[in-house]
């Protein structure tokens, strides 16, 4: 019975993108900031959100895809990451050691086509097959700003998601809409 109370007791305590996630194999953890953050792996996770906290930002998100993730699993993670209404850019930091680069391309390509994103979209890949991500996405006519330092992607991201801030708080439309 204690068990049982527990187990309960800690589902409801979940929100909505730790049980989507939970259920699609990710790892999430929800936070107060307006940076959502896709990531491989724990330990880049950390060094993501260190770094924009470094820059001035506040991440919205502990997004880990995991090191076997599939196309299907990385649109499920921003469909995660871009419900939260607090989130006003995206950067994902993915380092393809196991996870190979061109795979979260696909996924952020099928994700931006089928969430018809609209907030600034900043991509770090580095590691397996990284040049057919990079062929992917620069093929498309997808809106993403592809940078490869971490330390500028995190520095861009915070701008970003500080001037859709003050441009909500301004009621002015800005459009980071995704030519698809």
């Amino acid at each position: 019975l204690y068990n049982l109370f527990v187990k309960e007791a800690v589902v409801s305590t979940q929100s909505t993108g730790d049980v989507e996630a939970s259920n699609a194999g990710l790892n999430y953890i929800g936070l107060d900031g307006s940076i959502g953050c896709l990531v491989n792996g724990a330990g880049l996770a950390m060094a993501t959100m260190d770094i924009i906290k470094l820059h001035g930002g506040d991440p919205a998100n502990f997004l880990d895809v995991g090191g076997g993730a599939t196309a299907e699993q990385v649109t499920e993670a921003f469909k995660i990451i871009s419900s939260d209404p607090k989130v006003k850019a995206i950067l994902v930091n993915i380092f393809g050691g196991i996870m190979r680069c061109d795979v979260i391309a696909q996924g952020i390509l099928e994700a931006a086509t089928n969430l018809k994103l609209d907030i600034p979209l900043i991509v770090r890949l580095q590691g397996t097959n990284v040049e057919e991500a990079k062929a992917l996405m620069g093929m498309s006519n997808i809106k993403i700003l592809p940078i490869d330092s971490l330390d500028e992607a995190a520095s861009m991201a915070v701008k970003l998601s500080d001037i859709v801030g003050k441009a909500q708080a301004l009621n002015v439309k800005l459009d980071f809409s995704l030519d698809i």
